[in-house]
This record gives C-alpha cells, sequence and structure tokens, in this order.
C-alpha cells in the first residue's frame, strides 16, 4: 500500500493545494472526443456497454437471495434486461462491519493510495459508463462523459483532499505537562482515528456518480465502508463502478466488501430498511425534496448528509448587453432539459422593463425576446440532442401536461412544450421547455421545485418585490443556485448581500459559452446547508471531519 500511496502522491498534494487556493486543476479529461482517446475508445466503451444488455450483472458479494432489475433506456424506451443482486440488507452490513478493521489499520495514507488507484482506473472506462449513464439518466453522451467522467471524479479526488486535510490535522500523539501544587504531572497522549461505521450512499436518478462518487470517497478515506443504493433506473451506472472498486480492493489485499451494492426495484424499495438499519452509521442522500425531509427526520442517530432540490431563480434586472444575458439564461433553462439541480425555474422580470445599456427595454420586449431564444433552441435540430437529452422519466411528461392546462388557467402560455426528433432514437422521450408567465402572487404556482422542463416567467412590480420574493423563495423552499444580472453597482451589491444572508450561492452578471450552473471540482461550493436544498455541501471540511471521530488514550510518563 505504500507503494500505491508513493505512486499517487503527486496527485493527491496537488488536489490538497488547489483545493485551498481554488482555482481550475483537474487529473481527468472531460472531452470525449476522438482526436483525444483514438476511435477504439469510443468504440470499446459502446462494446462493453451493450455486452451488459439482456444479461445478469455479476457482482460477486455477499447476501444474494434473488435477482432485481427494471431498467428502462429514456432514448429507446426500452428495458436494458440486465438484473443485478438483490442483497439481504443484515448480510450487507455484516460483511461491511467484518471489512472494516483492516481498512481502518491501514492508515489515512495508505486508503489514499488505493482510493486514487480505483479514480484513475474509473476514469479509463469512462465511456462504458458514459453509455450507461445516458440510457440510465437521459443525458446526452458528451454531458453523461464528463458527468460520470471526470466532473464525478473530480468531486471524488476533491472529497479525499479535504479527508486528508482533516485527518493530517490530529497528531497521533502529544507529550502533555503541567504543575499541579507540588507536583508535575506528564502525560503521554495517543490519539486515534476511528470511523463511525457503515455509510450509506443513496444516489439520485439523473446524476448518479457525480454524487455518489465524493460520498463513497469521503467514507472510505476516512476508513468507513460503503453500501451503495442506486436508483431503481439508474442502477447500471453504479453496478459499473461497484465492481470496479472491489476488484481494485481485492487486488490491493483489502476485503472487497468494503463497498457494496444493494439494488432494488421501484415495486420493492430497500431505502427505509438499509437506512433503519441499526448498522447504519452515515448515509448520504440525493433526491428529492420530500424524501430528503424524511430521511433527516428519520435517520436516527445516523450522520446524514442531503443534498435534494430547491427553486432556482433568475432575476435580470439590467445588463450592459441583454443579448447575451438572454442568450445565457436560455440555454441554461434548455440543458439536459432542466433536470440538474442547478436548473433554473424562476425568471423575476420588473414591471417596468430592463435597463439594456442606456436603452430601457420594455418588459413585454425583454419576455419575447427569452421565448424567441429557447423556441430557437428547441427548433435546433443540429444542437437538440447534446442540449436537451432526453428525460429520465415519464413522471416528468406528466407534469408538464399537467402545469400547461393549469397555466393556461392561472397565468400565459408563452411557449407549449414538445418533443423534439432526435437523430439517432427516433423513440427517444424528449421535450423542449413549457414557458408559462405568472404574477408574483401566484406564489403556491410556482414556489415549488418542477423536475422537469418547465419556466415561469414572473412579472414583479419592482425590481426590489423581486430580489425580496427571489430570496424569500430561498429560505421558505431552498434553492442550490440562484442568478442575477445588474449593472447597477448599489443594486448589485444588495443582491449578493440580500442572496448570502438567504444562505443561497450567486453567480452574478455570467454570460458567455460557459453553463450559468456548472459548478467546478476543487473550486464551486456547491450547497451551502443554510437553506432547504439541502445540509451538506460538496466538499468542504465539514463533509468529511465528522465521519470520523478521535478516540484519545493517556497515561503518565516519567
Amino acid at each position: 500500500m505504500t507503494e500505491l500511496y508513493e505512486k499517487h502522491k503527486g496527485t493527491l498534494e496537488k488536489a490538497i493545494e488547489v483545493c485551498r487556493k481554488r482555482y481550475s486543476w483537474s487529473p481527468f479529461i472531460d472531452n470525449p472526443s476522438v482526436k483525444i482517446h483514438g476511435e477504439e475508445a469510443l468504440k470499446n466503451g459502446k462494446a462493453a456497454f451493450e455486452a451488459h444488455l439482456g444479461r445478469s450483472f455479476d457482482l460477486d458479494q455477499p447476501g444474494t437471495i434473488g435477482r432485481v432489475g427494471h431498467e428502462i433506456s429514456p432514448y429507446t424506451q426500452a428495458p436494458l434486461n440486465i438484473d443485478y443482486p438483490k442483497a439481504d440488507v443484515d448480510q450487507l452490513f455484516s460483511a461491511a462491519k467484518a471489512a472494516l478493521p483492516a481498512w481502518h489499520d491501514a492508515g489515512p495514507a495508505a486508503r489514499a493510495g488505493v482510493i486514487i488507484e480505483i479514480l484513475t482506473r474509473l476514469s479509463q472506462e469512462t465511456f462504458e459508463n458514459a453509455f450507461a449513464t445516458m440510457h440510465t439518466a437521459g443525458q446526452s453522451f458528451p454531458m453523461a462523459f464528463a458527468g460520470s467522467g471526470s466532473n464525478a471524479l473530480d468531486r471524488g479526488m476533491e472529497a479525499l483532499a479535504h479527508a486528508m486535510i482533516a485527518q493530517r490535522e490530529v497528531p497521533e500523539n502529544a507529550l502533555w505537562e503541567k504543575n499541579f501544587g507540588k507536583d508535575t504531572i506528564r502525560l503521554q497522549k495517543d490519539y486515534r482515528l476511528m470511523p463511525r461505521g457503515v455509510g450509506l450512499v443513496i444516489c439520485c436518478a439523473t446524476f448518479p456518480a457525480w454524487n455518489a462518487y465524493p460520498a463513497m470517497v469521503a467514507s472510505l478515506a476516512t476508513g468507513n465502508p460503503v453500501i451503495v443504493k442506486p436508483h431503481p433506473n439508474g442502477i447500471l451506472p453504479m453496478a459499473i463502478a461497484v465492481r470496479r472498486f472491489r476488484e481494485i480492493l481485492n487486488d490491493c489485499g483489502f476485503d472487497s466488501n468494503l463497498v457494496l451494492l444493494a439494488a432494488d426495484e421501484i415495486s420493492a424499495p430497500v431505502t427505509k430498511q438499509l437506512i433503519h438499519h441499526p448498522g447504519c452509521a452515515i448515509v448520504d442522500f440525493t433526491g428529492s425534496a420530500r424524501f430528503g425531509q424524511w430521511v433527516e427526520e428519520n435517520s436516527g442517530r445516523s450522520l446524514v448528509y442531503t443534498e435534494t432540490a430547491g427553486v432556482n431563480s433568475v432575476i435580470v434586472e439590467s445588463a450592459p448587453d441583454l443579448t447575451a444575458v438572454i442568450t445565457s439564461v436560455a440555454r441554461t433553462l434548455c440543458l439536459f432539459s432542466a433536470q440538474m439541480c442547478t436548473s433554473p425555474q424562476n425568471i423575476y422580470i420588473p414591471a417596468q422593463g430592463v435597463r439594456d445599456g442606456d436603452r430601457l427595454v420594455p418588459y413585454e420586449e425583454v419576455v419575447g425576446r427569452l421565448v424567441a431564444e429557447v423556441k430557437s433552441l428547441s427548433e435546433n435540430s443540429k444542437i437538440g440532442p447534446n442540449l436537451f437529452g432526453a428525460l429520465q422519466s415519464d413522471v416528468s411528461l406528466k407534469l408538464l401536461e399537467d402545469l400547461e392546462k393549469r397555466g393556461a388557467e392561472r397565468g400565459t402560455i408563452l411557449k407549449a412544450h414538445h418533443a423534439y426528433d432526435h437523430p439517432d432514437f427516433p423513440q427517444a422521450r424528449t421535450a423542449t421547455p413549457l414557458m408559462i408567465e405568472l404574477d408574483i402572487s401566484d406564489r403556491d404556482f410556482y414556489q415549488e421545485e418542477v423536475f422537469a422542463p418547465v419556466v415561469f416567467v414572473i412579472k414583479a412590480e419592482s425590481r426590489e418585490q423581486a430580489l425580496a420574493q427571489a430570496t424569500s423563495d430561498v429560505q421558505t423552499h431552498g434553492a442550490i443556485a440562484s442568478y442575477f444580472y445588474s449593472s447597477d453597482p448599489d443594486f448589485l451589491r444588495i443582491g449578493q448581500n440580500a442572496f448570502a444572508e438567504a444562505g443561497a450561492s450567486l453567480t452574478c452578471n455570467l454570460t458567455g459559452n460557459m453553463p450559468l450552473n456548472f459548478a467546478a471540482a476543487y473550486s464551486d461550493y456547491h450547497v451551502t446547508g443554510l437553506n432547504p436544498a439541502g445540509n451538506a455541501c460538496l466538499a468542504d471540511l465539514a463533509f468529511v471531519a465528522d465521519r470520523f471521530r478521535i478516540v484519545q488514550i493517556r497515561y503518565p510518563v516519567s
């Protein structure tokens, strides 16, 4: 294990430095171009994915009592016909617990070496996992390559860096001396870093690896085994990853049961059983706000980290180039059909209009230009597949249909949703954004996150009212990402302070090719923990430091 640590020490120290200084860096490649990887990498990755279809997924882990699996591709709308081990929950926890002592005894450095070896090996198999993510989550292939590849691996590396920082802060021992009257007491104090126990990682459907890797690494790096519970329609990407974790752990001389898979089906969920198990010490949850609240309230003594959802807002008050703002906002509204926790939903525009340089653009014109830009993107067959991807679930389509009916009664339908034709997958489940204009008083309509491509354009009486409502939404309903456009320095400062006090991260005046909601590992703190959208941050010291505790042993020395 010392050899692996020495092999990867440079990468680890670089990751630690970047986490402290917050600049752009990655040891992984986020571009699937064949010019970089060669044509064989793409072909081999696709072949590896297709080899899983219609077969049993072999995963030699204890407690298998049957088979489960009923994943459906959002692109073909056909079953993948893959089945996975159905595990006995008690046996999973027993196996994980038995694997803990040797992993803990290895120490932080040895664990770090093994983990970076795993991340490196996973990076070499990104094409396979990208196809698996595409056909379970609905992401476009380029997004799946980055989201389940370099971006997810970077988040894992980031968690490892913070885990090493936290563990290095605790010395192995200390000599303590103090006078008590005539006596001088000298104590030797030894400090042991002790893991909490088995960690449970509950994955979301749309970005499984992006959230799972940092949670898995945070627990493993601090000495805890992990049970991975994937979404029923997103098992394959995590099954591939779990198998690789297990293989490399075994190759390195550790018990492969440090990482286990708990697959289930929608008709027979096991999440609550896992959470309530007395062996569950840590819970990492990514998913809906409603179930996330249940997890927080029902996890007993387990340490709980949640990232759920919120009502992400955009305020457009003024800009030096309104066209650039509209282009950036419209593109972000369309990205992955708004199936991202950072996707904007509520667009606040003052009734008196938006200042574009020296010109005041009327409200109606601003709205019309935004709708026109979204329509233009929706009708562009060249960029549609990579921009929109596919809808992960048919529940999103039902939401769109319901909201379109209700929206016509409460507000104005600015743009109806419609499918776009995917050139490679004619049966793909697709939808372009539904845009509904509402009054700011229609709070019951727009104050809940809709996990579908829906945009609420909200007319505010003033910029101050728009800011007050958007920040109030953060405090009551949560937000993971907020966006603010103003060329007025005073109002910009007021807005920044208001969102900060509401506990929301804010992006100001960003335009250009970078998606507004792109979150960079090692630099962006994802989720603040200060509003209802989640209590954990990816990643900071708090995300890792409580996964181990300190036991001290002290004794007198002469």
